[in-house]
């Protein structure tokens, strides 16, 4: 089992607690990101900064039952296929039950957007999210052990 992180767009706050967690359970972390990125880890892959660079790599190294740590719900759906537990920074837990719900709201929010429309973006991370985050890692680790 390992932790592989999207670190393009991660909260530092996320990177800690996986590290922490890493070194907890005795797994080991890898953060994966373009080289537009200052990240400090053991474990570190740079990959170039075309737009599914990242995605492509975490998809082509990860394996059933390792656990990756992604805002892309896309990349979720197809690493769910493979066995690979997969959370949000926000501590949501993909499954397979959901996910298309999940695209299919992808979806719809990238039409409305291309027709005009806003939507949203996201609020300043809070300590509950981190929480809520190391909570959900915890109970994937633990389910695994």
């Amino acid at each position: 089992m390992r932790i592989i992180i999207d670190a393009d767009a991660c909260p530092k706050s996320v990177l800690s607690v996986c590290m922490e967690s890493g070194e907890k359970h005795k797994i080991p972390v890898w953060t994966v990101a373009s080289f537009n990125h200052n990240i400090e880890s053991d474990n570190h892959i740079i990959v170039d900064s075309s737009s599914q660079a990242a995605d492509i790599k975490i998809m082509n190294m990860a394996k059933d039952g390792d656990i990756v740590v992604t805002q892309d719900w896309g990349l979720a759906a197809m690493l769910l296929s493979k066995k690979v537990y997969c959370i949000s920074p926000g501590g949501k837990i993909f499954r397979n039950d959901t996910i298309d719900f999940l695209l299919e709201e992808r979806q719809m929010k990238a039409e409305y957007r291309r027709a005009g429309g806003r939507t949203k973006g996201p609020s300043k991370r809070s300590r509950e999210e981190d929480e809520q985050f190391r909570k959900s890692l915890e109970r994937i680790i633990c389910s695994k052990e």
